[in-house]
């Protein structure tokens, strides 16, 4: 996170916008994680600014990173997504739609409990949708991608 936007150099994704909308209201706005992230991350401060000024970049030819690549980078944040937000949103999805109170999970050791989110079990829902979506190849990759991280689980009931 702390480079480019993407490993082609020049064109964010839809991925980056997504981490850059969350980042930039800790790294921007908030001055307890603002002051952490300049401290131990100056990079990703750098980055925000960055992609805080994309919104005239058109595409070009060679601006999407190959598969394989983007696969190899993401990797470890799909293990901590699979790890950690997977459980919950699963755990969250399964509140809403039985009426509960409580969405509550465990990750790791710790018990997780709070409120459910209707707006996440909907983004759940829209995920699903767009995974039943792909064509035959671009499911073959998603589900290689997706293969032992964690984060197939969100999918299993479209499988």
């Amino acid at each position: 996170m702390g480079g480019p936007p993407s490993p082609a150099g020049g064109r964010p994704g839809a991925g980056d916008f997504a981490v850059y909308g969350q980042l930039t209201q800790l790294v921007g706005f908030d001055p307890t994680p603002s002051g952490i992230s300049l401290e131990i991350a100056p990079r990703v401060c750098a980055w925000i600014d960055v992609m805080d000024d994309k919104s005239g970049v058109e595409p070009q030819p060679g601006d999407w990173a190959d598969r394989q690549a983007t696969a190899d980078n993401l990797a470890p944040l799909l293990a901590e997504f699979g790890r950690c937000y997977a459980p919950f949103l699963l755990a969250n999805a399964a509140a809403v739609a039985g009426g509960m109170e409580k969405a509550e999970v465990t990750i790791g050791t710790s018990t997780w409990s709070q409120p459910p989110f209707v707006y996440q079990a909907r983004c759940l829902a829209v995920l699903r949708q767009r995974y039943s979506e792909l064509g035959p190849d671009d499911s073959a990759w998603v589900d290689q991608l997706l293969a032992g991280c964690g984060v197939a689980a969100l999918f299993l009931e479209d499988r």
